[in-house]
């Protein structure tokens, strides 16, 4: 039985990189809400440390989100972190074990 997958993903931009990690994070959202998948997919940013920036996701399965990281916007994003993140990206794959709120 398939079952929702909550995914964070936190990355601490570059000195000087802040500004472009954030543009290319916000020009995933359309693309990815648009797979059939996606439940949500929204960026943020640490108010106290711009430079961190973190994608909170929620997908109907994992494989919806093995999916997503196969689409070419995707495997381009990933391919140019190298220039704007420090070390990797941290990444948390989560069940609810809460009921989902009504």
């Amino acid at each position: 039985m398939a079952r929702q997958l909550t995914v964070i993903a936190i990355m601490k931009a570059k000195k000087g990189s802040e500004e472009e990690l954030g543009n290319r994070l916000k020009a995933l959202v359309e693309p990815s809400r648009s797979e059939a998948g996606c439940i949500n997919y929204d960026c943020h940013q640490d108010q106290e440390n711009p430079g961190e920036w973190v994608m909170y996701e929620n997908w109907k399965d994992r494989s919806d989100l093995d999916h997503h990281f196969t689409m070419p916007y995707h495997i381009k994003f990933i391919a140019d972190l190298p220039d704007l993140i420090e070390g990797e990206i941290e990444m948390h794959y989560l069940d609810m074990r809460s009921q989902f709120a009504r």
